[in-house]
């Protein structure tokens, strides 16, 4: 398989990418656990500011505060366009079981019990780029 060469990454702005993060429903958590990076599939909505996200995590893997990122994306293929976007941040798992109950009954989850954390990301970095072809005859 051979990749087209005249694909490229167009970064947006931050304003766009939030945009395109609240625009979608599921992506990816990124967490550090033993020096290792564990990525889990995620539901997550955007609130006054604020990222919750729901992963088949338990909450113990998660310590107060802890740096995660978020990511999200949607590919085209086999066109290969599209968009992606990270969030970076601290983050709390959600303790309040009214705010929980209203997350669970909103967001889908993979699991349950254990396994089956409500996060809070405090984002303070978010960055995408738009997967994009460049229009044949156009001014390079």
């Amino acid at each position: 398989m051979t990749v087209p060469a005249d694909r490229r990454l167009i970064e947006v702005s931050g304003t766009e990418a939030l945009w395109l993060l609240e625009g979608s429903a599921q992506g990816r958590l990124i967490y550090i656990q033993r020096d290792l990076a564990v990525v889990r599939p995620a539901a997550h909505v955007m609130e006054h500011g604020r990222l919750v996200v729901r992963a088949p995590v338990q909450a113990a893997a998660i310590p107060g505060r802890a740096l995660l990122t978020y990511q999200v994306d949607e590919i085209r293929t086999p066109a290969g366009t599209g968009w992606t976007v990270s969030a970076h941040g601290p983050a709390d798992v959600v303790a309040d079981p009214d705010e929980a109950a209203h997350y669970r009954r909103t967001l889908p989850g993979w699991s349950h019990g254990p396994h089956d954390t409500l996060l809070r990301v405090h984002p303070q970095s978010v960055s995408g780029f738009r997967l994009a072809r460049p229009v044949h005859g156009a001014a390079r």
